[in-house]
């Protein structure tokens, strides 16, 4: 199976994203024309390094290419301050230069801090993303967003630093937890949701047999994921208009991995995605905005996955609406005090508002509790 490539096109910022079976066993060929010096400063995960690590070592030791490999902590925790000097201190012990290459060796929560770590040092290293999770493939190694978690909220501390290039392997997948791939499939399905109706189709009768192990279907998905991603970053590489339709679902999913204290044993990010835009398209049917059919395919093809769609389906308990939609308000797409949503005209259809009365939400967020 051959591989995919989806160019990011920025300018003097552009790079490659390659999609593929088997891209983690000839990293070390990928990433050595970028290199001044044949070295390289890894940063990864113990979950990780257990699975994927001597494969990836093997690699760039094929090539030539040295260096030494930092593990941390896996979880949402790790996006820290704390984590976030761990990191800084540990290349700057290591001598890395600014010309070198940092290498982030994991999921969104590696990808979000070490790329974070690679802007803010020496006022910029550059860093290639080898994303191992889905969540990651289609989303949040694309596009430069890098950052930390705070008290405050989620990703409030971060600075755009695009990678120089992401390899995306496909067969890695085939090591996570089924929990954890269809974490990272509420990304997907967010795609089709905010801006391709066929592709939301296609995932309607594809998704069962790509959750099973289709990587045919993977890789399919993943390239058109990181395509739409990749158009989108190209007309608003940072968030000024369009970029802000790739947050269908995350305001209402930022609140709740506030109230659920970033604790992956109860909501997956993803999770909390599926969630949001199921939220998102029945607050959107509430408005008038579309027809009621919308969000149920939204609820149905969730079930069909067997992904979460309401609160009642997080565990534990969590705080009442009106506590929701206060911490909806620590989002980072306030403007103005005024919370900023992404609702739908249809499948396929969204579109950025913040015309949105608070007594509607608050009535959505009582109805799924």
């Amino acid at each position: 199976m051959s591989e995919n490539v989806v160019h990011v096109p920025l300018g003097e910022r552009a790079y490659d994203v390659r999609i593929g079976a088997g891209l983690l066993s000839v990293a070390g060929g990928a990433i050595a024309p970028l290199l001044k010096r044949p070295r390289v400063f890894v940063i990864t995960e113990t979950r990780v390094a257990g699975l994927h690590l001597a494969t990836l070592k093997s690699s760039l030791k094929t090539v030539g290419i040295k260096g030494p490999v930092l593990e941390l902590e896996p979880g949402e925790t790790t996006k820290s301050w704390a984590h976030l000097q761990t990191c800084v201190e540990w290349l700057l012990d290591h001598e890395v230069e600014r010309g070198d290459m940092v290498v982030a060796f994991g999921g969104g929560v590696i990808g979000d801090l070490v790329g974070f770590a690679a802007a803010i040092l020496r006022r910029g290293v550059r860093f290639v993303q080898i994303p191992t999770s889905l969540l990651a493939q289609v989303d949040s190694s694309v596009g430069g967003k890098t950052g930390i978690n705070t008290r405050h909220g989620k990703n409030l501390v971060g600075a755009f630093h695009q990678p120089t290039l992401v390899l995306a392997d496909v067969e890695v997948l085939g090591t996570l937890a089924p929990r954890d791939f269809l974490a990272g499939y509420g990304e997907v399905a967010k795609y089709g949701l905010l801006g391709d109706a066929d592709f939301f189709a296609w995932l309607e009768a594809n998704g069962p047999a790509l959750a099973k192990g289709d990587m045919v279907l993977r890789q399919q998905a993943v390239t058109r994921s990181v395509q739409m991603k990749a158009d989108i970053v190209a007309r608003d590489e940072t968030e000024q208009g369009d970029r802000a339709l790739l947050n269908l679902g995350h305001t209402f999913c930022h609140a709740l991995e506030a109230a659920t204290g970033y604790d992956g044993a109860r909501l997956l990010h993803g999770e909390g995605v599926a969630i949001g835009c199921a939220l998102a398209f029945e607050l959107s049917s509430r408005l008038g905005l579309c027809s009621q059919e919308a969000p149920s395919r939204v609820g149905e093809h969730l079930d069909q996955m067997g992904m979460m769609r309401d609160l009642r389906d997080i565990s534990g308990d969590l705080p009442d609406a009106a506590a929701l939609l206060t911490l909806m308000g620590q989002d980072k797409k306030v403007v103005a005090g005024q919370l900023r949503f992404i609702l739908a005209r249809g499948i396929g259809a969204a579109f950025v508002t913040g015309d949105v009365p608070r007594d509607e939400v608050l009535r959505v967020l009582e109805d799924a509790a």
